[in-house]
C-alpha cells in the first residue's frame, strides 16, 4: 500500500505503532479474548488503561499532585460552557484570536462579565493580539494556544496574576512548556493526542469550589475527579489511543518532538516564502507550527494544485471553508519526508 502524506486538521495522523496497538486490542485487548470495545470499563485490565492515561500526562508535564487529569466527552465546545460554569463568579479575561476562542467568549458570556482584551478578528484572525494586561481581579484569564483555522499560535504567554486558562486542543504535547503556568489546560484529543471521541481536561484542583452557582452533576469537574474519569461511561476506545499515543510521546520527549516540529514548519514555510507562486496568510511572527495557511497568488489554479497534490498522495490539504486557500497541518505524527512531499510539488508547480 503506498503512503499517503495525511496533513488533515483533524482527526489527524497518527503514528503507525498507535494504530497497529488500537487495531490489535479491538480483537484482543490484554489477553482477554474479547474487544477493547466490548469489555467493561470496570474490568481491572481496563481501570489500568485510565489510571495509566492519567498518570503520564502528569509525567509528560511534569506536574504534582495539586493537578488532577481528567478525560471528558463533547469535545472542546463543552469545555468553553464548562470553563466559565466552574470559574466564572464575576468577571473573566479573554483573547479572541479565531473561531473557537469566539465560541468561548460567546458560551462564557451567560456566567459573568467577559472582557475581551485583544481581538484579531479586524483582520480575520491573521495575528495572536499583544500588548494586554491581565488584572489580577478577574476570576480567570483565557486563551487558545494555537489556532487550527487561521494558522497562528502564540509563542509566549502573558504574565497571568489569576488563573491561566488555555485551550490547547491543536498543539498539545507539540513543544516544551512550564505547564505549571496554567491552572486548566483542555484539548480535544483528535488532532495531538488520539482518536476523535474525548477531551483531555489537566487542572490544578485548588481553583474549584469557588462559584456559588450550582453546577449540574455531569458538568462540575469535581464529579470526575472524585470518580477517576469514571462516573460515566468514558471513550473507551479513544482513551486506549490516547495512551498509546501518550506513551509514544514519553518514549520521545517533548524535547525531540518541538525540534521535529521546528524542522517541518521552517522547511514548508521557508518554501511558501521563496516560491513567487504562494503567499502565507498568517503573520510571520505569529505562524502556527502545527497548521500552516497559505494561497496561491493566483486563485484560479487551486483546483490544478490540489490536482498536482493528489498526484503525489498528499491528502487534507485544503484550507478551512472560512479562510480558502491551502492548510498543512503538521502535528507530531506527520514525518518531516511528508513535508518534503509538499514542498516538491510546490516546487515544480
Amino acid at each position: 500500500m503506498s503512503k499517503v502524506h495525511n496533513f488533515s486538521a483533524g482527526p489527524a495522523i497518527l503514528p503507525q505503532e498507535v494504530i497497529q496497538n488500537c487495531a490489535d486490542a479491538l480483537l484482543n485487548f490484554s489477553g482477554t479474548n474479547l474487544s477493547l470495545i466490548e469489555v467493561s470499563h470496570r474490568s481491572k485490565e481496563y481501570v489500568a488503561v485510565m489510571d495509566e492515561a492519567r498518570s503520564l500526562v502528569k509525567k509528560i508535564m511534569k506536574l504534582g499532585d495539586d493537578y488532577d487529569v481528567v478525560y471528558l466527552q463533547g469535545g472542546a465546545s463543552t469545555q468553553f460552557l464548562m470553563t466559565a460554569m466552574n470559574l466564572l463568579e464575576t468577571k473573566a479575561a479573554y483573547t479572541n484570536t479565531g473561531t473557537w476562542a469566539k465560541n468561548a467568549i460567546k458560551e462564557a458570556r451567560p456566567f459573568g462579565t467577559v472582557d475581551v482584551l485583544g481581538s484579531s478578528e479586524d483582520t480575520n484572525f491573521n495575528y495572536i493580539p499583544k500588548n494586554y494586561t491581565v488584572a489580577a481581579d478577574y476570576d480567570y484569564f483565557h486563551c487558545t494556544s494555537n489556532n487550527t483555522i487561521f494558522g497562528t499560535q502564540m509563542h509566549s504567554f502573558p504574565e497571568c496574576p489569576t488563573s491561566l486558562v488555555c485551550d490547547m486542543s491543536s498543539d498539545i504535547f507539540s513543544r516544551q512548556l512550564d505547564f505549571s503556568k496554567f491552572d486548566l489546560i483542555y484539548a480535544g484529543a483528535q488532532k495531538n493526542m488520539g482518536p476523535a471521541g474525548t477531551t483531555l481536561v489537566v487542572l490544578k484542583k485548588s481553583i474549584l469550589g469557588k462559584v456559588t452557582r450550582y453546577l449540574p452533576t455531569m458538568l462540575d469537574y469535581r464529579t470526575h475527579i472524585d470518580k477517576e474519569s469514571m462516573f460515566n461511561t468514558p471513550s473507551v476506545f479513544a482513551i486506549y489511543g490516547c495512551l498509546q499515543t501518550l506513551k509514544w510521546i514519553d518514549a520521545l520527549g517533548l524535547e525531540t518532538i518541538e525540534k521535529q516540529n521546528n524542522a517541518k514548519a521552517e522547511l514548508l514555510y521557508s518554501e511558501i516564502d521563496k516560491n513567487p507562486l504562494f503567499i502565507g496568510t498568517a503573520a510571520i511572527e505569529d505562524r502556527s507550527k502545527m497548521n500552516a495557511t497559505f494561497a496561491l497568488k493566483d486563485e484560479a489554479r487551486n483546483d490544478e494544485f490540489l490536482q498536482a497534490c493528489a498526484a503525489a498522495s498528499i491528502n487534507g490539504l485544503k484550507g478551512h471553508r472560512s479562510v480558502g486557500g491551502f492548510r498543512a497541518s503538521m502535528y507530531n505524527a506527520l514525518t518531516i519526508d511528508s513535508v518534503q512531499v509538499l514542498v516538491d510539488v510546490m516546487k515544480n508547480f
